[in-house]
């Protein structure tokens, strides 16, 4: 369930004329048999762990990925970076390339951190950590095919709501379309990390290294804030 002060955000985006000519869009598709992720009830699951006063860290990315972790289950869920864990056991799939390298980077830059079994990142959200994307939807095997439909405007003013309603909180900005979205950011109230995307195109240009991660609990203890326990158990 979609927490009550992200609720009301988005009832109030849904009255835009944009949003809906975005819903129209996104649904047009999927009666016309393509195959858009993640699947209609999860388009909206960052906003379901944490409500905005409690986000202590806002991850953002580009789009959801855009293939399938096994049989039908698509590896967007609803939270950026992260795939679906799966349902049955034996069934392997291969992480995706962004997350290994995130997880190459938690090795280094976190103490204790172990590769995971599995590329779920629900516990980061269950804590706080909002795992956004720039834009909430995607077709199957097109990246960035659901650019400029109207998300960059929807996640425009989630990330302005964080800004001026919130006491502070960190911002991790991987890539150049997360860059765009911390402009107005105000770094007298919030910290603010930006870096390369993990993706294998940019990482080795100053992603492995950036310790974010470590760079973000040091500002939350600084501030009073518990940290993130950025540590993944098997499953």
């Amino acid at each position: 369930m979609i927490r009550a002060q992200w609720k009301k955000i988005i009832e109030q985006e849904k009255s835009q004329q944009y949003f809906h000519q975005l819903m129209v869009a996104v649904e047009q598709e999927r009666a016309k048999g393509l195959t858009v992720f993640p699947k209609k009830e999860d388009v909206f699951r960052a906003f379901e762990y944490k409500d905005l006063a409690d986000v202590k860290v806002v991850i953002l990315g580009q789009d959801p990925y855009h293939g399938f972790a096994y049989d039908e289950v698509p590896q967007a869920h609803g939270l950026a970076f992260s795939v679906p864990v799966p349902a049955l056991a034996g069934h392997k799939f291969k992480i995706p390339p962004s997350l290994v390298n995130i997880y190459k980077e938690l090795t280094t830059d976190i103490e204790g951190f172990v590769k995971p079994n599995h590329g779920s990142l629900v516990s980061w959200a269950e804590q706080g950590v909002l795992l956004l994307n720039t834009v909430l939807t995607v077709q199957q095997a097109k990246a960035h095919s659901h650019a400029k439909l109207g998300w960059e405007t929807f996640t425009d003013k989630i990330i302005s709501e964080i800004n001026e309603h919130h006491n502070g909180c960190v911002f991790i900005l991987w890539g150049a379309h997360a860059h765009k979205k911390g402009k107005n950011i105000d770094q007298t109230k919030h910290f603010v990390l930006a870096g390369p995307h993990p993706s294998p195109l940019s990482a080795y240009r100053g992603f492995f290294g950036c310790q974010h991660f470590s760079k973000a609990n040091d500002w939350l203890l600084q501030n009073k804030k518990q940290a993130i326990d950025w540590c993944l158990k098997d499953q």
